[in-house]
């Protein structure tokens, strides 16, 4: 079966199951996380639906009566298989004589992106932006000859917007959206605190709630715009300083007078082994350097032998206290 039929096919059980009496939230849900794999999965139901309802009128339409199966028959017999491979052979006649209306009128869904825990994953998108997601990311894309949206739903991304005039680079994360024609910056989501750094170039800093006043900014290159709720907090940095906090393009961590909670929490968001600093006198030490985001034990021993810190390993944590 090659890959097309086996996509109709999975389509035509997801059609047959979704009448049944006892569906359920939970497969409602199966079938939402399916068709958010690929636009070919919606496709393929949107298929079936309009060839099941087109072959339904055609028989309206020439007074043939016919005799709906009950759920029931269907269930108990051994037909389950052979019922989805006759909905395929609806769904490619179908394509043929229904309308383009069913792709046409439909803008494509949002692309979706992705990353796990110390991954990192360079993305190209169709206007010729570019795109690098951090560890534990998520991230939407939207973007066609009529609209250029993102939605950052989680963790962190660089982009390198293609500078368009006529169609704005717009990026959601949380309740702050974030406007560009073409420059260099990353956005970064935690919860609800949003953090954008500029490289190059002008962005726009707003609330995603359109009409409210005094809580726009417009950034440049070297400007940071920290916000949380109604709150944002604007600072100044250097151009080096502003590379070293992207130093995690390179898979590395840059600290400048960065206190050992701080850093920890940094390292914790590239491993999955955690480090815990035990006490309050070690969690305010500052530290500085460059250190490889996933080598926490070689991180650890550093604590150990620059300020005598008492380092403890376990399976999933690094205790360090003083």
């Amino acid at each position: 079966m090659t890959g097309r039929n086996d996509i109709e096919a999975r389509a035509a059980a997801w059609l047959v199951r979704r009448d049944q009496p006892e569906w359920s939230a939970t497969d409602d849900e199966a079938l939402r996380v399916w068709l958010s794999e690929s636009d070919a999965h919606k496709v393929a139901l949107w298929r079936l639906e309009a060839g099941w309802e087109a072959t339904a009128r055609l028989a309206a339409a020439r007074s043939v009566a016919v005799e709906k199966p009950s759920l029931n028959r269907l269930l108990e017999s051994r037909a389950l298989q052979a019922l989805a491979a006759s909905l395929v052979l609806i769904c490619l006649f179908a394509a043929a004589v229904v309308p383009e209306w069913v792709r046409r009128d439909q803008p494509p869904p949002p692309r979706r992106f992705a990353t796990a825990v110390g991954e990192h994953r360079a993305v190209r998108l169709p206007d010729g932006s570019a795109v690098t997601l951090n560890t534990a990311s998520t991230m939407r894309a939207a973007v066609d000859s009529g609209r250029r949206a993102v939605w950052l739903d989680r963790g962190e991304a660089y982009f390198d917007v293609a500078h368009d005039a006529r169609h704005p680079f717009v990026i959601h994360a949380g309740d702050r959206v974030v406007t560009v024609l073409g420059t260099r910056f990353s956005v970064r989501r935690d919860g609800g605190m949003v953090t954008v750094a500029v490289i190059e170039g002008r962005v726009r800093v707003e609330d995603a709630a359109k009409g409210e006043r005094g809580r726009a900014a417009v950034l440049t290159a070297g400007n940071v715009a920290i916000s949380r709720g109604t709150s944002m907090l604007l600072t100044d940095r250097s151009s080096a300083r502003a590379q070293a906090a992207l130093s995690w393009r390179r898979g590395m961590l840059t600290f400048d007078r960065t206190t050992l909670e701080e850093a920890a929490a940094e390292f914790n968001r590239y491993n999955r082994r955690q480090i815990r600093i035990a006490d309050p006198q070690a969690a305010q030490i500052r530290i500085g350097g460059t250190f490889d985001a996933t080598d926490i034990d070689a991180f650890a021993r550093l604590m150990r032998a620059g300020f005598g810190l008492a380092v403890r390993e376990e399976a999933d944590t690094i205790t360090i206290n003083s």
